[in-house]
């Protein structure tokens, strides 16, 4: 937990405090602006790939240390990567949100462990799999009301051509 604290202020400093975040954002949004003042577009792409990796990286060995502890190898890493993409785009490609988006279903995934501790979450009697799906109906439900208003960034998934000024 320390260190994704950590992760999410060095990501917040760095991506709106200092000139190499400000530039990759700018590569992202309108990379044809950024090649005209001097920016190498590829660069900045191949420096935003490279960070996006290190922290799926590390995203996925927590989801994987996670499911360790379970022992529970059969069913991998049980749709732990829509959550992921939910987590993105309700967050809107910026890390305070997807923090709060993170903690909220993960919030949702951890009472699917533990509602067994909570004598009126108990005495519902509701079955385990209902517990088990919560984080993900929340997330269905959540992104049905929020993601008409979700923007990626303007230039993802485009590949840049100096050509196109």
């Amino acid at each position: 937990m320390v260190l994704t604290v950590i992760i999410l202020i060095a990501a917040y400093i760095v991506l709106y405090k200092t000139r190499f975040g400000l530039r990759l954002m700018s590569c992202g949004e309108h990379p044809q602006a950024a090649a005209s003042v001097g920016i190498s577009v590829a660069k900045m792409r191949y420096a935003g790939v490279l960070i996006s990796g290190a922290l799926g990286g590390i995203g996925g060995l927590v989801y994987i240390t996670a499911g360790v502890s379970q022992a529970n190898f059969e069913t991998g890493v049980a749709g732990f990567g829509f959550l992921a993409l939910a987590v993105m785009i309700f967050g809107q490609w910026k890390p305070l949100r997807i923090a709060l988006a993170a903690l909220l279903f993960g919030a949702f995934r951890a009472l699917s462990n533990v509602y067994t501790g909570f004598d009126f979450l108990t005495a519902l009697n509701i079955p385990k799999p209902i517990y088990n799906m919560l984080p993900y109906l929340i997330s269905l439900i959540v992104l049905a009301f929020t993601s008409k208003n979700s923007k990626a960034p303007k230039a993802e998934g485009i590949p840049y051509d100096k050509g196109t000024r």
